[in-house]
């Protein structure tokens, strides 16, 4: 806000096009009297406004521009590790940046801090309440699927949303398929899905009462009282910071400030408790 006042320009950098989408439209409401603008694949027939929202790949189109660049979600792909994108950012600015994310590994903090950077932890969300601590729930075979269906009813019947996360695509459409068949109103998003987007705002609009979904929906997004389930938590693509980011979907609106966060799993693996340890030591800092 201080930056726009004194007229520099500003730019919020993220990784995923999914994500610029969401953060454009909350900075839309936040700011409604500067012009804010969205830039990713697709969507860049205008280029300039007093807040830029763009993926990282699209910096290339900004030369000696930003006076303070935002970027969120850090660690996430394709950002993480990559030295083009990276290049990117520094070509961009002629004035500050800002990198922000939730799961920050402890060897970039190490090489931002050894770069002179100033390292803030922020372990409290704005409306002062805890962050919702997992529940890891073990259940084998078909166990898994039938305590999912009997949570997934008490949820609807409350009229809260949910997210159930799967691994991989097929398990996706799959565990879709089968809650279909005991519970209407839902539907499911993956990267292949080509109406995912409008899929994701008819959910906003409380048209589905339900959500299917793979990592791509792990970020960025905010849905009042919104109910996650991380199903088969135990597969080897969560790690700790991926079902930190996850678990953070919950809780986010002042008005609904708690929910649920289930892990259900065969077995509980040393990233689930990772997870929750972590969680849990956030909010010892309260």
């Amino acid at each position: 806000h201080q930056s726009l006042i004194l007229g520099k320009q500003v730019g919020f950098a993220i990784p995923r096009r999914d994500v610029v989408i969401e953060i454009f439209q909350r900075l839309k409401y936040v700011f409604p009297l500067n012009k804010v603008i969205a830039v990713y694949g697709g969507h860049h027939q205008i280029l300039e406004g007093e807040i830029i929202v763009l993926t990282t790949h699209q910096l290339f189109r900004y030369e000696n521009y930003f006076d303070l660049l935002i970027v969120d979600e850090t660690d996430a792909f394709p950002f993480a590790g990559d030295e083009v994108l990276m290049n990117l950012l520094k070509r961009s600015l002629k004035g500050e940046y800002v990198m922000m994310s939730a799961t920050v590994e402890k060897n970039y903090l190490n090489n931002f801090q050894k770069e002179g950077g100033c390292l803030i932890s922020l372990d409290q969300r704005y409306h002062g309440h805890p962050l919702p601590v997992p529940q890891i729930k073990e259940k084998i075979g078909l166990l898994k699927y039938f305590f999912l269906l009997r949570k997934l009813k008490e949820y609807v019947q409350k009229q809260q949303p949910v997210f159930i996360f799967t691994p991989t695509i097929f398990l996706c459409e799959e565990l879709f398929n089968f809650l279909n068949k005991w519970v209407k109103g839902g539907n499911y998003v993956h990267s292949k899905r080509e109406n995912r987007s409008q899929i994701i705002s008819d959910f906003r609009l409380n048209k589905y009462s339900f959500l299917v979904t793979t990592s791509v929906l792990e970020r960025g997004v905010t849905i009042k009282n919104l109910q996650v389930v991380v199903f088969e938590s135990d597969h080897p693509i969560y790690n700790k910071a991926t079902l930190v980011q996850i678990a953070g979907r919950v809780g986010r609106k002042i008005d609904a400030p708690s929910g649920d966060v289930l892990f259900i799993a065969n077995k509980t693996t040393k990233f689930m408790k990772e997870a929750v340890n972590e969680i849990n030591t956030k909010n010892k800092s309260l």
